[in-house]
């Protein structure tokens, strides 16, 4: 509900100003990115919706025995006002924020304090004198009572029955069409990727193994449930697999990270996450500023280096979304703005459902090794918008800019016009820089 609305929000504010009016001043040429790369004469006779940077997914449907499971559980059970418990939680769940950290509670408590006691012991010439133990008490339950006001509260969510079933209503839904979204990434640039093993981290309603077995199901495998289920090879722990050894050829955490209590436990997980990726670890968030950051906390941590018991010599390559190594732009500390990207679902059909929906998430993909032969075009990051004989792209480029580029076929030629026009928020454009340049993170 809460994602639905802001997509609609974002979506009516693109289209009616055609971006922030601080990008406007940076609408122009592609700079140093003003052809098509067409080196290799990819297009063909393939048409230009179909050009080689397009990730567009349709709309996604869960499987049918997955949405027939869903309505037996509802059906079975007893819970009362289900509707209305699903767009609480799908509301909170779309608000929530990190758990805020020690260090800075208490950075914000002495900044409240200092503030307060200016109020209290004014500045002037016998100022100096200290205030008196009431004084004291009453400052000190001044500034716990506007702590209490503004500070967001985290707390762990005790998954009940109840709550479970809430949660599987709310989410099942949206989290399989944002999985399969990235899935689709993987499986359209890497097609000879066939991963045998899978660890979900949190793995919750299990729409992750639903979207791996609809992407790879023919190379899927592990060891056989007692309770077998629709497709074999699962099977559930409670902590992760200690040995170094062990390791898994497609690794994923989908709206997981903000379960976690504290940033030193995102780190060690995110760490441990690592360690046991042999091809791509994927993770997956809200498409909020907390989702990304929560993403851009990981990515440092992982290109960061610096593990201690690192096992694996191969390094860190940003596979999706960024095409470069560098720091997000969007992550300006003036006006930090969410990377995020829509994926249309059918969700499923309750009453109180549309026939169709969208989800808002953000996402990166990580994979081991360097991105040999991997092209550096840049992302699609906001709606395109086409206008009379021209369009409008918002990009994030290899060298790490966001760049409003205006893209005519006059100027640009056909192809790269048509492509660009073509094109849909989340795509790669097929543009290249001049030769001799050199491309960040590479």
């Amino acid at each position: 509900m809460a994602a639905r609305a802001a997509a609609g929000r974002m979506r009516r504010f693109w289209g009616l100003c055609g971006g922030p009016s601080p990008l406007r001043a940076f609408a122009t040429i592609i700079p140093r990115v003003s052809q098509v790369d067409n080196s290799s004469d990819f297009l063909g006779n393939v048409p230009h919706r179909r050009h080689p940077g397009v990730l567009y997914l349709r709309s996604v449907r869960l499987p049918a025995e997955l949405v027939k499971a869903a309505q037996l559980l509802v059906e079975q059970s007893t819970v009362h006002g289900l509707k209305d418990q699903v767009v609480s939680l799908t509301n909170y769940l779309w608000s929530r924020k990190r758990p805020l950290e020690a260090s800075e509670l208490q950075r914000r408590g002495q900044q409240l304090e200092q503030q307060l006691r200016e109020k209290v012991q004014p500045r002037t010439a016998d100022a100096s004198s200290p205030l008196t133990d009431a004084e004291v008490e009453k400052l000190q339950r001044r500034v716990l009572n506007r702590l209490r006001k503004t500070t967001y509260h985290w707390e762990a969510l005790r998954y009940t029955d109840e709550l479970s079933l809430v949660y599987m209503v709310a989410r099942l839904d949206g989290g399989f069409a944002a999985v399969s979204r990235a899935f689709h990434e993987i499986q359209k640039r890497a097609p000879a990727f066939a991963p045998r093993t899978l660890l979900d981290f949190g793995s919750g309603t299990g729409s992750v193994s639903w979207a791996a077995h609809g992407a790879w199901g023919q190379t899927l495998c592990g060891s056989e449930s007692p309770r077998t289920p629709l497709f074999p090879g699962v099977y559930f722990r409670q902590f992760l697999p200690v040995s170094p050894k062990v390791k898994f050829d497609l690794v994923v955490s989908a709206f997981s990270l903000n379960e976690l209590p504290s940033l030193a436990e995102r780190r060690e997980t995110i760490r441990t996450l690592w360690r046991k990726t042999d091809g791509f670890l994927v993770l997956v968030e809200n498409g909020t500023k907390e989702g990304h950051q929560m993403l851009m906390e990981a990515r440092e941590i992982i290109l960061g280096g610096g593990d201690k018991v690192a096992h694996d010599p191969r390094e860190a390559h940003v596979f999706a979304p960024c095409p470069h190594h560098l720091p997000c732009p969007r992550l300006n500390p003036e006006q930090p703005l969410p990377c995020n990207y829509l994926q249309a679902y059918h969700p499923l059909p309750f009453r109180w459902n549309p026939a169709l929906k969208e989800e808002l998430f953000s996402f990166l993909i990580l994979r081991r090794g360097p991105g040999v032969g991997e092209e550096p075009w840049p992302r699609i990051t906001q709606a395109v918008l086409g206008r009379a004989q021209h369009v409008h792209c918002h990009l994030c480029c290899a060298d790490g800019s966001l760049q409003h580029a205006v893209i005519t076929a006059r100027r640009h030629g056909r192809d790269l016009y048509r492509c660009a026009r073509l094109s849909h928020w989340g795509d790669r454009l097929p543009v290249t820089m001049p030769h001799g340049e050199a491309v960040p993170g590479e």
